[in-house]
């Protein structure tokens, strides 16, 4: 499901209520994803908001702030990484299995600093019976590559909590 961001204000970590398509099989993971960043506290925590939830397809943004940086006053390459892993989550989770990840890596490739705000687009590359490769591309709001994440994926025999 699409979601776009509007201009009213909203906790960290939730979604905005933009434009809804028309519920089908293939939104249900949509509303997973929506279950399953409503407990993650760990991105709540960071401020993340998703912009887009779809099967295979998904963006999130984060603002950094002053207590995100180094020692360097640079972003802390671990809370790039984090916003990279939970777009990657939300794409990955495209079904009725909880899917994980089963590896990951990163390439820095450009510093960031408090203020700016960050964005990750994960797209599916592959998926083949339980694994999956998805990409993810970080940029900056000026939409300069910041990082580039390859995630792994495996699909467990659990189902969504939202769906048992």
């Amino acid at each position: 499901m699409t979601r776009t961001q509007s201009n009213s204000t909203q906790s960290p970590g939730t979604q905005s209520t933009g434009t809804q398509k028309a519920r089908t099989p293939e939104s249900e993971p949509a509303a997973s994803n929506r279950s399953m960043m409503q407990h993650d506290r760990a991105s709540a925590a960071l401020g993340m908001v998703v912009l887009r939830d779809d099967p295979g397809h998904a963006v999130v943004s984060m603002l950094v702030r002053d207590d995100m940086t180094n020692g360097f006053q640079i972003t802390h390459g671990g809370l790039v990484f984090a916003l990279a892993d939970t777009a990657f989550a939300i794409a990955c989770n495209e079904d009725a299995s909880v899917t994980v990840a089963a590896g990951a890596d990163i390439t820095f490739l450009a510093p960031t600093h408090a203020g700016q705000t960050l964005t990750a687009t994960a797209v599916r590359r592959v998926r083949s019976g339980r694994t999956g490769l998805y990409d993810v591309s970080v940029v900056d709001d000026n939409g300069v590559a910041i990082a580039e994440f390859r995630g792994r994926s495996f699909s467990t025999n659990r189902a969504h909590p939202a769906r048992a």
